[in-house]
């Protein structure tokens, strides 16, 4: 697989705008783009200080525009005042028990954001020349047959997967209506360091160990998922954005995935085996709503077309990702009460 450096020589003289700069998968976008030296734009909501955007300092070396993505005039700010190129949308609300619990936030958020800003990006065609679209593979819902294909329809049913599809659905009706340059990253469960969204199965487990807890299981354990390297998912992104200017590539959406779905209870198992606990048994509490049984993607079209390949098995990517977490905890850098 191509490094990043290798596909990006021109990424050094473009603006490029990141929605979500601030969440897991954008603080590792924005690490990977100032590394290979564009002008980053980031548009915040919060100012996090466990945030890996912040707790790195990435955020002195971005030009950092405070708003959300309900707010026009923030995105108008963002795209044409700081003449964005380049846009990268990663900010939403990402977990299925809030978006159950509060949907119209979700759908504000995830819905009505996406639209106001393929709207924008539409109103400065001189600007804006490639926009990728972060979604997920809860954009299917519920399929008779897996793995999940780019050719299966879209049919979300719960909260978070309908916002998903929706969103999704919106970046394809740009493309098509006014040729707007976006391309769609569906990608399967991703994990790695930086994600402080403890309700997660990968982090909650590797907190609850380092306190000598038992990780807790929300579901019964036997839900089926694709599990991502975060540092995967940001080179499928970047790939993506540099291969916007062809046919087969603008418009299109493209599943990102190893294609080897484990269930919950077996990546807490590796993550307990991992860190040498596990005689700490998992806690399986049977309480999760909204969840699909199993969701794993073919990521086929993304290796014919983009020539994407995970650099990371799953093993690898918990190794790195553990490492971090307990580094960060032993410094005192990311709370873990």
């Amino acid at each position: 697989m191509e490094s990043a450096a290798t596909l990006g020589r021109a990424w050094g003289r473009r603006r490029v705008l990141v929605t979500g700069a601030a969440g897991f998968i954008g603080s590792w976008l924005v690490k990977e783009l100032l590394s290979l030296g564009a002008h980053v734009v980031a548009l915040v909501m919060d100012e996090d200080p466990q945030s890996e955007f912040f707790r790195s300092g990435d955020w002195r070396r971005a030009t950092v525009v405070n708003g959300r993505l309900q707010d026009s005039s923030a995105l108008q700010r963002a795209v044409n005042v700081h003449e964005t190129d380049t846009v990268f949308h990663l900010a939403a609300q990402t977990l299925v028990g809030p978006a159950w619990r509060a949907p119209w936030e979700t759908f504000e958020s995830n819905i009505r954001g996406t639209y106001n800003l393929l709207e924008v990006c539409r109103l400065h065609p001189g600007l804006v020349k490639r926009i990728v679209v972060a979604s997920s593979d809860k954009a299917y819902g519920g399929q008779p047959g897996l793995p999940y294909r780019e050719t299966m329809p879209l049919e979300g049913r719960q909260p978070y997967e309908v916002s998903k599809s929706c969103a999704d659905l919106l970046a394809q009706s740009y493309f098509h209506s006014y040729r707007l340059p976006v391309a769609i990253a569906r990608c399967g469960n991703v994990y790695g360091g930086g994600d402080l969204n403890w309700s997660r199965i990968v982090p909650g487990t590797i907190r609850s160990l380092w306190r000598g807890e038992r990780p807790v299981i929300r579901s019964d354990g036997s839900l089926l998922r694709d599990y991502v390297y975060v540092k995967d998912v940001v080179n499928a992104y970047l790939l993506l954005a540099e291969n916007l200017g062809r046919r087969n590539v603008a418009g299109e959406s493209f599943n990102f995935g190893l294609n080897k779905p484990m269930t919950v209870l077996a990546v807490v198992t590796a993550i307990s085996r991992l860190m040498g606990l596990s005689r700490l048994k998992p806690d399986i509490r049977k309480s999760a709503r909204g969840e699909i049984a199993s969701q794993y993607l073919c990521a086929q079209k993304a290796r014919r077309a983009l020539k994407w390949r995970p650099a990371y098995e799953l093993e690898a990517g918990l190794q790195e990702t553990i490492a971090w977490y307990q580094g960060t905890f032993k410094a005192g850098a990311c709370r873990h009460d």
